[in-house]
């Protein structure tokens, strides 16, 4: 995860960097989920963390307030579960 240099990948919208990494996830779901339960959480709280870095550099409104950085993605996550289109990267 650290290779993917994704707090670099400020040119890329949200959906470009799921489709690109959605793969490695789902594939660490699937594993974690049936082997190392709990090390799924710490993986996804790492994805999140990821994703929160590369909000404060994309976003100049998130680089000095990682709690509004942190709200934001918390509402992504809960509007793609609402509209039942499944959950994006990250797992808040």
């Amino acid at each position: 995860m650290r290779n993917w240099g994704l707090q670099r990948r400020s040119d890329k919208a949200l959906h470009d960097l799921a489709r690109m990494f959605n793969p490695y996830i789902r594939g660490w779901i699937g594993y974690y989920s049936h082997f190392y339960k709990s090390g799924l959480y710490s993986t996804m709280r790492r994805i999140d963390a990821h994703i929160l870095r590369w909000a404060a550099r994309k976003f100049k409104r998130f680089r000095q307030r990682p709690r509004a950085a942190r709200a934001w993605l918390a509402q992504l996550v809960r509007a793609q579960v609402l509209y039942g289109q499944g959950r994006m990267v990250g797992a808040v």
